[in-house]
């Protein structure tokens, strides 16, 4: 039998390759992809459905290579890049995908999206047992350890699904699945593990165990920045903060997964070659990665949420903007887990004394975390009049507009009319952000987004990042006001929608045929289809 690495490159293997991409060309053109993130900005155009299934527009030897299973996180942030990779194992490549969902603590978007009738054939959503977590959670417990106890819990009965489905060729976990790791050796299941974000953060999760070995005070006492072998240096106020009190739960399952991060079989990383090249030719290269066993890095992004079906208020927005000039609004929307407190006064001070066109996302703000609505996606009804500074939403009636709690946010990014995005930072965002080639504006919350927005700005230059008052704990409106003018209107700001366009061109090319991203999966597909036939 020859080998996968052997026949990869062979003429059969690119005639794999082209019947896989062949498929795909016809399913776009049959509405499949309608509106695909790849192409620039198109006008929003009901979505059809084929009245073929996919399955036939697939050859017998292209069909049911391969199962592999994938296994999300909950919460809107893993899910989606996951989702979107089975979709693209499904109608790219031609495997049969199971995703296994933890319904526990499921928010209504997440069982929306995930029980769409929309999904290709092929792609079976399983949802795993509703489990019980209220005696080993408090109140106060953070997201990392909430997420984290959901998901063991909820992995109790991962064997028994897998080896009713027959053992997958492969199964791929997100970073706070590592657990599987064990259950799938025992099974003999090769595990795959989608890193979610940055190769910045890729490098730090890799570095942490040795940081903690050779650190013995608290990461914030530290007089000079943390520095991953081969990364840009991390200061301190921009480290994650479940990594800043290393007492805390939060800490210790954050350790506990980075750790066992190397013992994947290989890593999907949901970026592409030109976008963090530095950083990924260190983690291949340098000989600390490789002494801590490093797994091969596949970079097979950008993976975004392709489409999303536009609700009344949706289509309200969708409409708003067809009668705006091309490139005038700024969208304010910090994702689907952040809220701001007393920081939202001075944002809308800001947008109102900037007099630019925007469209804001509204939240309700909550005491607690800056993560306050990642367990209640779309669940917070709330009426922005309610918490907005008094009058605002009548001042700046016909310039802005307001949408309470959620946004279509790819319709947003993709249309002409939209110029500068102000994000939160998280990685899915930052990725929808730069396939359409529009510029942002960084206001990190929590988890990496810091740290994100600091290696953006700093090294990719797609960003700025306003400047917090000394000693005030917010940003100030008049310093809003200057970083939107900044980017709307400045200099600076069309050197940033330069580095945009840049990004968003070399993007779309990794992901078509022949391309880097679409290459790096095809790789390992290669692998699993061979080994299925050994």
């Amino acid at each position: 039998m020859t080998s996968s690495t052997s026949t990869y490159g062979s003429d059969s293997s690119n005639e794999s390759k082209l019947m896989a991409y062949i498929t795909s060309l016809i399913l776009m053109a049959s509405g499949f992809f309608n509106k695909s993130p790849y192409l620039r900005k198109m006008t929003t155009k009901p979505k059809t459905h084929l009245s073929t299934p996919v399955s036939n527009y697939i050859s017998q030897s292209e069909t049911m290579k391969a199962h592999v299973a994938v296994l999300p996180s909950p919460g809107m942030g893993p899910i989606i890049p996951l989702l979107e990779l089975a979709k693209q194992l499904v109608v790219r490549h031609g495997i049969h995908v199971s995703l296994l969902n933890i319904t526990t603590e499921a928010s209504a978007a997440q069982n929306q999206l995930l029980h769409s009738p929309t999904l290709p054939p092929n792609l079976k959503v399983i949802d795993l047992p509703l489990v019980d977590i209220s005696a080993l959670v408090t109140e106060d417990a953070g997201i990392v350890t909430r997420l984290c106890i959901n998901v063991q819990e909820s992995l109790k009965p991962l064997k028994s699904v897998l080896i009713e489905l027959g053992k997958p060729q492969a199964l791929i976990i997100e970073l706070f699945w590592t657990q599987a790791f064990e259950i799938c050796n025992e099974l003999s299941i090769p595990t795959y593990m989608l890193f979610t974000c940055s190769t910045a953060f890729l490098a730090f999760t890799l570095y942490l165990p040795t940081l903690d070995r050779e650190v013995e005070c608290e990461y914030v006492d530290l007089p000079e920045p943390v520095q991953a072998p081969g990364c840009t240096p991390i200061r301190i106020e921009d480290l994650l903060d479940q990594v800043r009190n290393r007492k805390i739960d939060e800490y210790k399952w954050v350790l506990f997964h980075f750790n066992r991060t190397p013992l994947a079989t290989g890593i999907f990383l949901n970026s592409w070659e030109d976008c963090e090249t530095a950083l990924l030719k260190a983690i291949r290269e340098l000989p600390f990665y490789k002494q801590i066993a490093t797994p091969p890095v596949h970079p097979v992004g950008p993976l975004i949420k392709e489409d999303e079906p536009l609700t009344e208020l949706g289509a309200k927005c969708v409409a708003w903007l067809d009668k705006q000039p091309l490139d005038s609004i700024l969208l304010v929307s910090l994702g689907s887990g952040g809220t701001l407190t007393a920081q939202l006064t001075e944002l809308a001070w800001g947008l109102e004394l900037s007099q630019q066109r925007f469209i804001l996302v509204a939240r309700k703000p909550t005491d607690g975390s800056a993560s306050g609505s990642f367990f209640n996606v779309d669940g917070d009804v709330n009426d922005p009049k309610a918490y907005l500074p008094e009058g605002f939403i009548e001042r700046t009636k016909g310039v802005g507009l307001v949408v309470p709690s959620w946004a279509p946010q790819v319709a947003v990014l993709r249309h002409p009319s939209t110029g500068v995005f102000l994000s939160h930072y998280g990685w899915n965002s930052t990725l929808e952000s730069i396939i359409y080639g529009v510029p942002m504006i960084a206001w990190p919350l929590y988890a990496e987004q810091k740290m994100n927005a600091a290696m953006l700005v700093e090294e990719v230059g797609v960003a700025v990042k306003p400047m917090v008052g000394e000693g005030k704990g917010v940003v100030e409106r008049e310093e809003i006001e200057r970083m939107v003018r900044m980017v709307m209107e400045g200099e600076e700001g069309k050197a940033i929608r330069g580095r945009a366009k840049e990004l968003e061109h070399s993007a779309s090319q990794g992901l078509n045929f022949g391309g880097s991203s679409y290459e790096s999966l095809f790789c390992v597909v290669k692998e699993w289809t061979t080994s299925d036939q050994i």
